[in-house]
């Protein structure tokens, strides 16, 4: 006991008398924006390819970039977030000549990950919505990407809306594996201030809570949202 506490002692020494909540709250600061950003392209992405492997294959077209959308989100699918980071930050990029921070070269990864997982989630919550919405879209004038965009999209985003939280949540925690690449988030800095003790559990258990915090935050965060939706429905 005296010892656990001797290490909650250093461990609060190293992080309010020696400056590590900075670290923290940078490491903090950039877990989120790679979750947050990678959620947003992975929603731009998804909704894209979504919109393309519902579309009527009559065309050679659509039935070619039916083909590549299927391929894309296999690849991402079926390889560990690591692996895709190791290939982009070692091998894809320095063959294009092109040099990010490891950030931004996370946020891009999550992001191209995301998205197809949410493919698959808005591809489902468009088959949700009642085909007669697309078909008073049409009769009315509209083309089928403006009633796709303006009529079926909306009304699906309100079906997956609680999918979409757990997949920023599940974001929000594979973060822990940006390390690998040398990006500075919520893992690296608790690992460098246990580095700094040689004492690992008390970093860790409050890195535990930090997460658990951040989870509860987005799970209420969501759950405002849902029951906002549900009152605007409810108005009409």
């Amino acid at each position: 006991m005296n010892n656990f506490a001797f290490n909650v002692e250093r461990f609060f020494d190293i992080l309010i008398n020696k400056g590590g909540y900075k670290e923290v709250l940078e490491g903090l600061l950039n877990t989120m924006i790679i979750a947050v950003g990678g959620l947003l392209i992975g929603i731009v992405i998804g909704t894209l390819i979504a919109t393309v492997r519902v579309m009527p294959k009559y065309k050679a077209a659509i039935r070619v970039m039916d083909k590549i959308c299927s391929f894309y989100v296999g690849f991402f699918r079926g390889t560990p977030m690591v692996v895709q980071l190791l290939v982009f930050y070692f091998v894809l990029l320095p063959l294009l000549g092109i040099k990010l921070t490891s950030v931004a070269v996370a946020i891009v990864v999550f992001g191209l990950n995301s998205g197809a997982y949410i493919s698959e989630i808005m591809r489902g919550g468009i088959l949700s919505v009642d085909p007669g919405q697309m078909e008073g879209g049409r009769s009315v004038g509209l083309s089928y990407s403006t009633t796709m965009l303006k009529v079926v999209i909306p009304q699906a985003v309100k079906n997956i809306l609680p999918t979409m939280g757990n997949e920023f949540i599940a974001l929000v925690k594979e973060t822990s594996v940006v390390s690998f690449i040398g990006a500075k988030d919520l893992y690296l800095t608790f690992q460098n201030i246990g580095n700094a003790t040689y004492e690992y559990m008390v970093p860790y258990l409050s890195m535990a809570i930090i997460y658990i915090v951040v989870v509860c935050l987005i799970t209420v965060l969501i759950k405002v949202m849902e029951r906002r939706l549900r009152k605007s429905d409810r108005g009409r």
